[in-house]
């Protein structure tokens, strides 16, 4: 089931032609990425996960028999080699806080993609799918449930065809999606949303207080159930108190001032690109928060330092003071898929 227009490109890539196969794979990469990223909750390892699936796809290209979508074919390929990255890293995490691998994912890669569907509840569905709250609490999941939930509830696969994805019975998968909707029931606010003027307030007062290192003022911005985390480390911080008492300490030794933020977005939600000084004296890149705004607070703050994230956000590795949103105004609506 290869649309007529690219019946061309799938015969020559049959034949061994590469660029035919680069052709034919090209809509589906972006989508097999995502999938990857919401199967391993690592943009690094969706990289390489993505890299693996097409190499795959390539060398078992002459077994597609076409019945069932090409892109379904590929999903199964992606889905395959991502469990098999999931028991290559050894004991699943049991919490949140043990979610080392734990990275954001770029909204600007997100709204490349093409509308999954016309239906709105369907495309609801598809933005909880990528929030971190929801992508933390897949990874939790033992792998072939993940797999269920994400094929079935985001992709729209059949308990039938996600049997025959995952080698195993619709009984067995049906039970096993029942459990995985159990447990990622309330996993986390949805995304999407478009920012309400109190969270656009909250966001510009967030920024303000930073950059003058007004510890006050930024402690009034969060709820007071608000937590602060920093994969890979295993921290949690609880409250405005304890996250305050972090951040006007560690980060350059608390001189907030001295780390230049650019709002950005990921996982459908707002993100701030930070920037410190490096060794040479720099303004170098540091690391992306994604933050949950809710009800007129910050009610949460998930900080990644890794500077090798800020390519994928578009960013650039030295900070660029005429880029003060990094492209994303932060009354934007989040569009994900």
């Amino acid at each position: 089931m290869v649309p007529a227009d690219q019946s061309t490109s799938f015969a020559a890539a049959r034949d061994g032609d590469g660029h035919a196969f680069a052709e034919l794979v090209g809509p589906h990469r972006g989508g097999i990425h995502l999938h990857c990223y919401r199967m391993l909750g690592s943009f690094h390892d969706a990289e390489e996960a993505t890299q693996e699936t097409l190499l795959r796809a390539w060398s078992a290209l002459g077994s597609y028999e076409a019945r069932a979508p090409f892109s379904h074919w590929l999903y199964r390929i992606a889905t395959t080699t991502c469990l098999m990255m999931i028991r290559a890293a050894g004991r699943r995490p049991q919490l949140v806080e043990d979610l080392a691998h734990l990275q954001p994912y770029p909204d600007r890669l997100l709204d490349a993609l093409p509308a999954a569907s016309l239906d709105p509840a369907r495309e609801a569905e598809q933005r909880e799918s990528v929030t971190l709250a929801f992508v933390s609490a897949l990874q939790l999941l033992p792998a072939t449930q993940r797999a269920a939930v994400i094929l079935k509830d985001v992709l729209a696969f059949s308990s039938a065809e996600i049997a025959e994805a995952l080698d195993t019975s619709v009984a067995t998968v049906n039970s096993g999606l029942q459990r995985a909707r159990t447990r990622l029931r309330g996993a986390g606010p949805g995304a999407g949303r478009e920012l309400t003027p109190a969270d656009v307030t909250v966001l510009e007062r967030f920024l303000d207080a930073w950059s003058r290192r007004d510890i006050d003022c930024l402690i009034t911005l969060l709820s007071e159930d608000a937590v602060l985390r920093m994969p890979p480390e295993p921290l949690a911080l609880h409250g405005p108190d304890e996250i305050m008492a972090f951040l006007s300490t560690v980060p350059a030794g608390g001189r907030l001032d001295l780390i230049p933020l650019i709002v950005t977005a990921a996982n459908g939600q707002t993100a701030l690109a930070a920037y410190g000084p490096d060794d040479d004296g720099d303004v170098a890149a540091y690391g992306v928060m994604v933050l949950d705004l809710r009800d007129g607070s910050v009610a949460g703050i998930t900080g990644f330092a890794d500077a090798t994230l800020f390519p994928a956000f578009g960013l650039p590795h030295e900070f660029d003071r005429t880029a003060t949103n990094g492209g994303y105004p932060s009354t934007r609506t989040r569009s994900t898929r």
